[in-house]
């Protein structure tokens, strides 16, 4: 069942914290359910297993994972907070002070799973309330960069369409030409540190959701979209 993340539910261990958020009818997204709960149990679990940090479960072996709100303390806790389909979010002043607070306290935001210019600009317009952008502007990652090689090397910036799209004509980009070239940027702080990461034209999310569901899925987008899941989680916790 769905409920917010109380002090009390916080551990110690890592959890998976999603960020739960209203969704325009205006925009371009379905919302802040996407993917859950299965990919914040997966990606959890294959943490727990490819890394040495230590993942909270429950007494059935279950990842602990968490919904939060941008401007409630328990967010606090979270190293890292995941929101899914961002391309519709709206936030309420309140939610936008927690946000620019959490990022600059040291969080780390990863948005993923929004496809095409539209998704892109409405989740950018949302953003700039808490990060201006002559302050804090929004890059491309180079395969270069820290993240695409804290424990694994990834070599190039995959396209991971949802299952259904690949499974109906085996084609990558949700929005066909529209969204036909991914792109993992950042927004950075003074130091270099990625407070922001965007995966737009891709979506992570799946990979971890629907692991099981084809082998074939599994082998092409589940193994390297893990690779770069657990490079994010890492680099988020150790910077």
């Amino acid at each position: 069942p769905a409920a917010y993340a109380e002090p009390r539910d916080f551990d110690g261990g890592f959890q998976f914290c999603r960020v739960v958020f209203r969704s325009s009818m205006n925009g371009d997204g379905a919302g802040w359910e996407v993917d859950w709960p299965r990919a914040d149990e997966n990606l959890s679990i294959r943490l727990s297993e490819l890394s040495r940090t230590p993942v909270s479960m429950d007494d059935t072996g279950v990842p602990k994972h968490l919904l939060v709100r941008f401007g409630t303390p328990e967010i606090y806790h979270c190293p890292i907070v995941i929101m899914t389909e961002p391309g519709a979010a709206v936030f309420d002043e309140q939610e936008i002070a927690g946000l620019r607070a959490y990022l600059l306290r040291g969080g780390f935001l990863w948005a993923d799973d929004f496809w095409g210019d539209y998704a892109w600009e409405f989740w950018v317009n949302q953003l700039r309330r808490a990060l201006p952008s002559a302050t804090y502007p929004i890059v491309d990652l180079e395969l270069d960069h820290t993240i695409f090689h804290q424990m694994y090397s990834v070599t190039s910036v995959p396209q991971i369409p949802g299952i259904g799209y690949w499974e109906a004509d085996h084609r990558t980009s949700e929005r066909r030409a529209a969204s036909a070239d991914p792109h993992i940027r950042a927004i950075v702080d003074d130091h270099g540190r990625i407070m922001v990461l965007m995966t737009h034209n891709t979506d992570f999310g799946d990979s971890y959701e629907r692991e099981a569901e084809n082998p074939e899925y599994f082998m092409k987008f589940s193994v390297p979209g893990y690779a770069f899941g657990i490079n994010a989680m890492v680099y988020a916790m150790t910077h």
